[in-house]
């Protein structure tokens, strides 16, 4: 049960109603300061709608986030949208193989962008081996858009835990089918 309301459009002044375009239970208690609702999903916006960093790459270090944080709504919310950004249940699979330090089939790029988010979960920073990885690959512009992809969901699994947010019934299935380690 979450900490705060779940609000709807007719609980808002007319001007931020907009904000639940979107209606999904993290928004819904976002609102309850529209401001800050507002500020989350300016960010989040960009990195899902302007940034060039490839989706599916985008997608993977979301779901690295959300895997390690034990976050059920972020990994179910992210199963499901990495499927619509080309992550396949494959793909899911080899990344909780990954994680465990099993071998897995995923390309060279995937378990480069994997690494650098556990890193940034784990140790609060990439290693200077993995940026310049990464930097190499995907060059400065892309590989500050991951970095700040993987900060930003760090902070919204912090924000998804404290406020307890809930799992929406459409999105149990992505969890039942990848549940999370206890």
């Amino acid at each position: 049960m979450a900490r705060v309301p779940y609000l709807e459009p007719s609980d808002l002044a007319p001007e931020d109603q907009d904000l639940l375009k979107r209606p999904i239970w993290l928004f819904k208690a976002l609102v309850n300061s529209p401001k800050a609702a507002r500020a989350f999903s300016g960010l989040g916006g960009y990195i899902r709608y302007g940034s060039k960093l490839d989706p599916r790459l985008r997608e993977l270090a979301i779901l690295q986030v959300g895997w390690l944080a034990r976050s059920p709504y972020e990994w179910s919310h992210h199963v499901k949208l990495g499927h619509d950004f080309g992550v396949s249940d494959d793909d899911v699979q080899a990344l909780i193989d990954d994680t465990a330090g099993k071998a897995t089939s995923l390309d060279p790029l995937s378990k480069l962008v994997l690494k650098a988010a556990r890193e940034m979960t784990k140790d609060g920073a990439m290693a200077e081996a993995t940026f310049a990885a990464l930097q190499t690959e995907l060059g400065n512009e892309l590989v500050v858009d991951l970095t700040l992809t993987i900060g930003f969901y760090n902070a919204v699994v912090r924000v998804l835990g404290t406020l307890q947010i809930d799992v929406e019934p459409d999105y149990q299935p992505y969890l039942d089918r990848f549940p999370l380690p206890v």
